[in-house]
């Protein structure tokens, strides 16, 4: 969505006027984030391998999302289009993990 602001400020030069155009991101066009939680149940080795074997990380970047899981509490593990983030939460939580979604932004 482009907005068209025109902008003039007549105190301070009565003879300035500037079109600004802003690109403003829509709530329709933001991304959808699948987070999984840190949860007191699965084990490290367990979740590295559901992320490289369900959604398709290679090791070490499994390794890397569990570890962001592990000391923050929560990692965004894939985003996109609703229903494919949709289908990955519930992939996820088929295997036992705390998945949950939300809108980018």
């Amino acid at each position: 969505m482009t907005v068209l602001i025109t902008a003039s400020s007549p105190m301070a030069t009565p003879d300035l006027e500037e079109d600004l155009q802003l690109d403003l991101a829509t709530s329709e066009n933001l991304p959808w984030m699948c987070i999984v939680w840190d949860d007191p149940v699965n084990l490290m080795s367990y979740v590295t391998y559901v992320f490289h074997t369900v959604l398709g990380y290679d090791k070490q970047r499994a390794q890397e999302l569990m570890m962001q899981v592990h000391t923050e509490g929560k990692a965004a593990v894939s985003s996109g289009e609703r229903d494919k983030v949709e289908a990955d939460v519930k992939k996820l939580q088929v295997a036992g993990l705390w998945a949950t979604m939300q809108q980018a932004g």
